[in-house]
C-alpha cells in the first residue's frame, strides 16, 4: 500500500504501532493496517523489511519502541514462535492489543485477554471492532478515546469494551478495578515502579496511638505520590491489609504492585522509633530495610528520608528541586508536632466516618492544628473538607450556607498556601460546586487539581465524578479508571464507576460496578438504590423493587417505591411514600420531589420542587444536568433556565 511503503527511515524511527502476525495472513493484515495509518498511527509491519528477516536488529527495535503492539490471532499465527515473541513483549510491557482474525482462540499464554474479533466481513473502518482497537491503541498513546460512546456487540456476547489510561511519565494501564470493568486487556504484570505503602503497625503499647502510626505511612505514601515516575496504591485499598501481611504476593495481586512499604512505629514520650521494611511482592523478601531513632520534633526529616530511600530502591529518580525540600517544611505540611499530632488525629476521625459526631470531632482537630499553624496548608484543606460535609449531611438552612461558605474560605487559604497541593484545589472545587452550586465557578480548581494531583486516586475521583455531572463522559472515564488502578479494592471506587455509568445511560455497566461495590462493602449506603434506579431505567420492575426495599438510606429508599409504586398503578401507595418523604425530610429533599414528580408525568411539580431546591441550595441539584430521572421535564424552558443559573451551560 502506499502508506506503508514509504521511505525506511523516518517510517521506523517514528513508528508506534507494531503490528504482528502470521505471513500465511498477510492479505487479511493488509486492510488492518491500512486502518490504523488512516486513523494516524504510523505503523511497523514486516513488509517494510528488506529481505523480510523477522529478526533483523530493525525488528526489535521496533518491537521495543512500540506502544502498542497488535497481534492478528488466526489458525496460522498460533503455531508461529516468531508471533508467540513478538505477542509476548506486548503482553509483558502491557502494550497487547490482541485480534483474531478468522475466530481462532489466542494460544496458552494469551487466553487471559479477552480479543477483538475481526472476521474479514467486519475489517472496514466504520465497524464497531476496528472502533474498538483504535480506541485501545488510542489509550496506549496516552490519548483519550470516547468511552461514552456505546459499542455494538453480537446479541449473544457481552459489551467487550478496551478501556485504558494513560498518564505521568509512564502509560498507566487499565489494572485492579479497571481491569475487573472491562475485561479486554489486564495489566499481564504490575508496574516496576509500583508500590503500596501499607498500615504501619502501633507498637507504643497505647491503641490510642494508632493513629500516629497510620498517619505516618500515609504521609509517607503523599511524598511517594508527588513523584510522579512512581505509581503508589492508595490510601483505601492499601489498609486493608493491616491485619493481614502474611503472604506478600497475595497483597501484591491483589494491589496490582510490584513492592510494598511495611513498618511499624514505637512512639514514647519525645522519641520516635520506626523501622521500614521494602518488600518485593513476587518473592516476599526485603529489597531494602532500615530503622530510625529520631526525637519526635524530627519526624518530618525521617518521613522524607523513607520517600526518598525507597524511590533510590526502585531506582526512580526524584526531582532534585523535591530532594532539595525534602527534611524542609512539606508541600503542604507544618514543622509543628503539636499542629502534626491534631491533623493526624483529625484525619483519622473524619476517614473513620461514624456520624455527625466523629465529623464534628475531626473538624474541631483541624481547627486545633490551624491554630497552632496557621500556614498549615493541609491542615486549612482537611478542615474545607469537614465542614462541606457536615453541611451536606447533617445540617439545612442558614447553618448549612454559613458552613458552605466556610468550607471554601478554608479551600481558598490552603490554595494561598499551598498552591501546587492538589488537595485544596479539589477541596475548593468540592466546596463552589456542592456549596455556592457554581458548576461554571468549579471547574477551574477541579482542572487545577488533576493537573497536580494525577498521582491520588481520591483526586482522581472526585474530578471524574465533576466532569461526568456535564455528561464529559471521556474526560471522566479516563479519570475513574486512573483512580481504580490507584485504589482497586475500594468500594467508593467502584460506587463512582457506578454513578458515572448511570448518567451516561449505560445502565448494566452501573449495575455491575454498584454490585462490586456492595462485594466491597455490603454496608454501602446507597448502592442499593442506586443498583434499584439502573433497574428501573431498563423497566425491570420487581428487581428494582427488591434492591429498594433492601436500601439503608432512607430518602433513597423513598424516592424509588414512590416510583415504583407510581409505575405500578399502586398511585395510593406511591402517595403515602412521599407523605413520608415530606414529614420527615421536609424541605431538604426537593430534588428527590423532582424526580419523583418528573417520573409521575407532573412536569409543573417537578419543575416547581426543582425551582425550591434551588432555593433552598439543595446540593442534588449537580447531578441535574444528566439525571435520568429528569428526563421526562429536560425540553422545558424553565430547566435550561434553571441549568444555566447553577453554571452547566
Amino acid at each position: 500500500m502506499e502508506q506503508g511503503n514509504r521511505a525506511q527511515g523516518t517510517q521506523q524511527d517514528a513508528s508506534t504501532v507494531f503490528v504482528s502476525y502470521s505471513r500465511e495472513d498477510r492479505q487479511r493484515a493488509l486492510p488492518i493496517i491500512k486502518i490504523i495509518e488512516e486513523a494516524g498511527f504510523i505503523v511497523w509491519w514486516d513488509g517494510l523489511l528488506e529481505g523480510g528477516e523477522r529478526f533483523a536488529r530493525i525488528t526489535e527495535d521496533a518491537l521495543e519502541r512500540a506502544k502498542a503492539v497488535v497481534v492478528l490471532w488466526s489458525a496460522a499465527s498460533t503455531k508461529s514462535h516468531w508471533v508467540h515473541d513478538e505477542a509476548t513483549v506486548g503482553r509483558d510491557r502491557q502494550r497487547l492489543v490482541p485480534i483474531s482474525i478468522d475466530g481462532s482462540e489466542p494460544p496458552l499464554g494469551f487466553r487471559q485477554f479477552q480479543v477483538i474479533d475481526a472476521s474479514p466481513i467486519k475489517v472496514k473502518s466504520s465497524s464497531a471492532e476496528m472502533q474498538q482497537m483504535l480506541k485501545a491503541i488510542a489509550a496506549l498513546h496516552g490519548r483519550q478515546a470516547d468511552f461514552a460512546a456505546p459499542v455494538s456487540r453480537p446479541a449473544n456476547g457481552p459489551n467487550r469494551r478496551m478501556l485504558l489510561i494513560g498518564g505521568g511519565a509512564t502509560a498507566l494501564v487499565a489494572t485492579g478495578a479497571a481491569a475487573w470493568l472491562t475485561g479486554l486487556i489486564g495489566s499481564g504484570k504490575a508496574s516496576a515502579v509500583s508500590i503500596a505503602v501499607l498500615p504501619f503497625d502501633n507498637l507504643s503499647g497505647d491503641p490510642q496511638q494508632t493513629y500516629f502510626s497510620d498517619g505516618l505511612a500515609a504521609e509517607i505514601r503523599t511524598q511517594l505520590t508527588r513523584n510522579e515516575l512512581l505509581q503508589v496504591a492508595a490510601q483505601a485499598s492499601s489498609n486493608l491489609f493491616r491485619e493481614d501481611k502474611a503472604d506478600a504476593k497475595a497483597i501484591s495481586d491483589k494491589l496490582d504492585v510490584a513492592y510494598f512499604l511495611d513498618g511499624n512505629v514505637r512512639r514514647a514520650e519525645d522519641i520516635v522509633k520506626v523501622a521500614v521494611q521494602l518488600i518485593d511482592g513476587r518473592t516476599g523478601s526485603a529489597k531494602w530495610a532500615e530503622s530510625f531513632e529520631r526525637p519526635l520534633t524530627n519526624v518530618f526529616e525521617v518521613q522524607s528520608e523513607i520517600a526518598l530511600k525507597v524511590a533510590s530502591a526502585l531506582s526512580v529518580e526524584i526531582d532534585p528541586s523535591k530532594r532539595r525540600e525534602a527534611g524542609k517544611k512539606s508541600l503542604a505540611g507544618t514543622k509543628s508536632v503539636a499542629a502534626f499530632d491534631a491533623y493526624l488525629r483529625g484525619k483519622d476521625l473524619y476517614d473513620a466516618g461514624i456520624d455527625e459526631n466523629s465529623d464534628r470531632q475531626a473538624l474541631a482537630k483541624f481547627n486545633e492544628a490551624i491554630a497552632d499553624d496557621p500556614q498549615y496548608a493541609a491542615a486549612h484543606a482537611a478542615r474545607s473538607r469537614a465542614l462541606a460535609v457536615i453541611a451536606n449531611l447533617y445540617t439545612g438552612g442558614a447553618e448549612r450556607k454559613a458552613l458552605y461558605a466556610e468550607a471554601v474560605t478554608a479551600a481558598k487559604k490552603a490554595v494561598a498556601l499551598a498552591p501546587e497541593y492538589a488537595e485544596a484545589h479539589s477541596a475548593l472545587g468540592f466546596a463552589i460546586a456542592f456549596g455556592q452550586l457554581n458548576m461554571k465557578a468549579a471547574r477551574a480548581p477541579y482542572e487545577k487539581s488533576l493537573q497536580l494531583g494525577k498521582g491520588d486516586a481520591d483526586v482522581l475521583s472526585r474530578y471524574a465524578v465533576f466532569r461526568s455531572r456535564f455528561g464529559e463522559y471521556e474526560a471522566a472515564n479516563a479519570a475513574i479508571l486512573q483512580s481504580s488502578a490507584l485504589d482497586p479494592l475500594n468500594p467508593r471506587t467502584f460506587r463512582s464507576i457506578g454513578d458515572i455509568n448511570y448518567g451516561a445511560r449505560r445502565y448494566d455497566q452501573a449495575i455491575k460496578a454498584f454490585d462490586q461495590a456492595l462485594k466491597l462493602n455490603p454496608k454501602l449506603s446507597g448502592a442499593k438504590a442506586s443498583i434499584g434506579f439502573a433497574l428501573y431505567m431498563q423497566d425491570r420492575l420487581d428487581e428494582a423493587a427488591r434492591y429498594f426495599a433492601e436500601e439503608s438510606s432512607k430518602i433513597r429508599r423513598l424516592t424509588g417505591e414512590a416510583i415504583i409504586a407510581h409505575r405500578l398503578g399502586q398511585k395510593a401507595v406511591a402517595e403515602s411514600k412521599l407523605a413520608e418523604m415530606n414529614a420527615e425530610f421536609g424541605t431538604e429533599s426537593e430534588y428527590q420531589y423532582a424526580q419523583i414528580q418528573s417520573q409521575w408525568g407532573n412536569t409543573e411539580k417537578a419543575l416547581a420542587s426543582l425551582q425550591s431546591a434551588r432555593a433552598h441550595d439543595d446540593s442534588g441539584l449537580v447531578m441535574m444536568q444528566n439525571d435520568p430521572l429528569l428526563d421526562p421535564i429536560r425540553k422545558a424552558p424553565e430547566f435550561s433556565n434553571l441549568l444555566k443559573s447553577l453554571g452547566f451551560v
